[in-house]
């Protein structure tokens, strides 16, 4: 039986050597105990895009998209949804949330969405700063589909972690 916090995870119900640290021996979903943890100053980055018509582009760098400031209602809407997290994605333990930066690039194709999440807890924030890109992207897609109905998100990922047990990486 795995020691609360100890990281151990367990072997999904079938075998095959994966091992899933949300899904218990008999594979059934769990929450992790991060009870035995260290709170230590965590880091996490994600980006994705929004791929729009250049008359959408347009519009949104003359800030004449009609339902108004598409970038500033999308950043606002990436910054809650960080912080309500936990409430969209079951599994995902509640954190303090001590920072979030969302930066919305209008670029020739699109807007580029980045958001970093900062906290000091016992596990780390890739969840809440991909949800805040994400909310952040379908709020732009509400924002800019009487213009383009065609618009689309891509890409999401997380690019960057750091703090925590596990080694800080970039994919960038």
């Amino acid at each position: 039986m795995p020691v609360a916090g100890s990281g151990v995870v367990s072997e999904p119900a079938g075998g095959g050597g994966a091992r899933l640290t949300h899904v218990d021996a008999r594979g059934q979903a769990r929450m992790v105990d991060v009870s035995g943890k260290a709170v230590t100053a965590r880091e996490a980055t994600a980006a994705g895009r929004v791929l729009c018509s250049p008359l959408v582009v347009e519009l949104l760098r003359a800030q004449g998209v009609p339902k108004g400031d598409a970038l500033a209602v999308a950043r606002i809407a990436g910054l809650q949804a960080a912080k309500r997290t936990p409430d969209l994605v079951p599994l995902c333990h509640p954190v303090a949330v001590h920072g979030v930066v969302v930066d919305l690039d209008v670029t020739d194709a699109g807007v580029d969405i980045r958001a970093t999440v900062r906290t000091a807890d016992r596990t780390g924030v890739e969840m809440e700063a991909l949800t805040c890109v994400c909310v952040a992207s379908l709020t732009l897609i509400d924002m800019i589909k009487a213009v383009d109905k065609h618009a689309r998100i891509t890409d999401v990922r997380v690019v960057a972690k750091s703090g925590g047990r596990s080694a800080d990486w970039r994919d960038e």
